[in-house]
């Protein structure tokens, strides 16, 4: 599952960076005299309900799509793992500001505060990929905090200490290269959940702007029309669960490699 998990992030991900060299069509633009042409020859996945390209509109979605994932997560992975080692490694009232903000944060379910804050924000990439970061460091800080703090008191540690090493040495050299394993396989389901948030947010028409071809927005204009056909929103749907399952199948792989109480 793994191998097929890596295969489809990767395509995802190569059709992402090459989208220009990939696409048919302009992915914008639109022609109204062929709305809800089937797939032909000229158009491989048919045509939406202005007239665009489907085929050229999925491939270039996947670059946004994979833009917010990828950022997003690497941000509340950085924001989550530094503040967590900070609080997990001196404890105090640090500790105990940073873990009730983190209580507080997580008593509401993730996408709908999302939802909430994209309210009260206008549509753009650079929004979407900021409400993700403020929602998602949460978890990353959770986990990075327990694992310092069960980290922190191992003899290798007490030794580092006790021949004067630095608290910053000691966390970047010592203990985070021990801790990263559980934060990288908690990190590639996070991903598919921000694709699936992202897609969401877009659908409802509070994530990236409409006139981005992106696959939310592709099913939010799939839904516009009552009779239509079903692969307007078909392949749209089957490119955010063949990313999502690569995603998830990457991170059981992972864990099912680190975890050393699921090794026989």
């Amino acid at each position: 599952m793994t191998k097929i998990g890596l295969i489809l992030v990767t395509l995802f991900i190569l059709a992402g960076l090459f989208a220009p060299f990939l696409i048919t069509h302009d992915p914008k633009s639109t022609d109204i005299s062929h709305r809800f042409s089937p797939p032909s020859h000229t158009h491989w996945l048919g045509q939406d309900k202005l007239g665009g390209d489907i085929y050229s509109k999925i491939i270039y979605g996947a670059r946004i799509s994979l833009t917010v994932a990828i950022v997003s997560t690497l941000l509340s992975f950085f924001i989550g793992l530094l503040l967590g080692s900070l609080a997990g490694y001196y404890g105090g009232w640090w500790d105990e500001c940073l873990m009730r903000l983190v209580d507080i944060l997580l008593a509401f379910p993730g996408l709908l505060l999302i939802f909430a804050l994209a309210a009260f924000l206008s549509p753009s990439l650079l929004n979407v990929i900021m409400l993700f970061s403020i929602v998602g460091w949460t978890g990353f800080a959770r986990v990075t905090r327990a694992q310092v703090l069960s980290e922190k008191e191992k003899e290798f540690v007490q030794a580092v200490r006790s021949l004067g090493a630095n608290h910053s040495r000691i966390l970047i050299r010592h203990i985070w290269p021990n801790i990263l394993s559980p934060l990288i396989v908690q990190a590639s389901f996070v991903m598919g959940g921000i694709i699936i948030g992202e897609s969401s947010l877009s659908f409802l028409g509070v994530g990236v702007p409409p006139d981005i071809p992106s696959w939310g927005n592709m099913l939010s204009l799939a839904k516009q029309s009552s009779f239509q056909p079903g692969f307007i929103a078909i392949f749209p749907g089957i490119a955010i669960m063949l990313t999502v399952l690569g995603f998830n199948f990457i991170g059981d792989g992972l864990r099912d490699l680190w975890d050393p109480k699921l090794k026989k």
